[in-house]
């Protein structure tokens, strides 16, 4: 994808409380960084640990550099580097980290187990801890950033409930759900599973996917889909590509079938524009990674994050600064494209008639 990524002036439009709350001014800067290296005055450096990059692409394509151009405009030295799925890298990571000098990590754990260990080991050096996306449930964060996470999940249920045109009793759906170790993945099942609560729905299988990953996510769904006989109607699936894996296996099967998903990748988008999905759910990851970044430099300052939210992490509240979440359907499929989240390119390359007859 191309560099041209969304500005906080853009994706803030109308959602100033919110950016505010995470600390973003319109002029892109973080309202604790404003380029003359505020963050590095206090003497730190800050570690990000993406913690893979097949799950999903947002991790590579959309927080990396999101993280590097926010780092930059707040003036202070950022690592981020990626486990790739490895809990033991992750550690590796970290103490190499810690070593280089620096004083706030944030981490996307792969399990709440190793990141609470990675963080008791941090904090012991004198280093800030930030939960970055996803909470580790018995962790020592500072603060945590992220979604709304029930929703997330709130508004796929919704979105499936959308996509049946409310015609939903007794529709036979497939859920597939996230990682059983992501705590966000539990979040997100418990917003779908109330959204969807009393439409009529029976749900003839549902499995949860073991580190998100893909490929066994398509083994997983053929045999949940072999088990009912392929007699489905709708698949609410956790993420973009756990339901481009279900949707191969549909094909394969030739059926196609409202699915659901999330992070509004250019392949789920595509999907939309194809038919072959129904919706996904936009999280604007310029608000996440800003307010991360701005969270950092708060603590590298000695400074508390500038939320009013909490949230309870096992240990006790902690701050919570979290953005604001919307479904994508074909109807208003413009808008990721709009905010400069994707670019039109890469999501209408070879499918231009789609593009024109959605309107972007």
């Amino acid at each position: 994808m191309d560099d041209g990524f969304v500005s906080a002036a853009d994706v803030c439009a109308g959602l100033e409380d919110l950016c505010a709350e995470a600390g973003i001014s319109v002029d892109g800067s973080s309202g604790d960084g404003d380029g003359d290296g505020d963050g590095a005055s206090a003497g730190g450096k800050v570690g990000f640990i993406l913690p893979d990059s097949a799950s999903s692409a947002r991790w590579e394509d959309f927080d990396r550099p999101l993280i590097e151009a926010a780092c930059e405009d707040a003036g202070i030295e950022c690592l981020i580097q990626n486990a790739e799925g490895d809990k033991d890298n992750m550690a590796t990571i970290a103490d190499q980290m810690i070593a280089d000098g620096i004083g706030v990590l944030a981490i996307v754990n792969l399990d709440s187990e190793s990141g609470a260990a990675i963080q008791e080991k941090a904090a012991a050096a004198g280093v800030k801890n930030i939960d970055y996306d996803r909470l580790t449930l018995g962790g020592s964060a500072d603060v945590y950033v992220s979604f709304d996470n029930v929703a997330v999940g709130t508004t796929q249920g919704e979105g499936l409930i959308e996509c049946f045109g409310g015609d939903t009793e007794g529709k036979r759906i497939i859920q597939l759900h996230g990682s059983p170790t992501d705590n966000n993945a539990t979040l997100f099942r418990q917003g779908y599973q109330t959204a969807i609560e009393g439409a009529g729905f029976e749900t003839v299988g549902e499995e949860a996917v073991p580190d998100w990953d893909n490929a066994q996510g398509g083994v997983i769904f053929e045999q949940l889909l072999t088990a009912a006989g392929g007699e489905v109607d709708g698949v609410l699936v956790a993420n973009d590509g756990l339901s481009l894996a279900a949707q191969a296996v549909l094909a394969d099967n030739g059926l196609t079938l409202p699915t659901t998903g999330q992070d509004a990748t250019v392949d789920g988008l595509r999907a939309i524009l194809q038919g072959t999905q129904c919706m996904t759910v936009y999280k604007p990851v310029v608000v996440e990674a800003e307010a991360a970044v701005a969270a950092a430099v708060a603590l590298l300052n000695g400074e508390a994050p500038d939320t009013d939210a909490t949230i309870d992490n096992e240990n006790g509240e902690i701050p919570f600064v979290q953005g604001e979440v919307q479904g994508i359907f074909l109807d208003n499929i413009n808008v990721p494209i709009d905010d400069g989240f994707v670019s039109r390119d890469d999501v209408c390359a070879d499918i231009e008639d789609a593009c024109e007859a959605a309107g972007i």
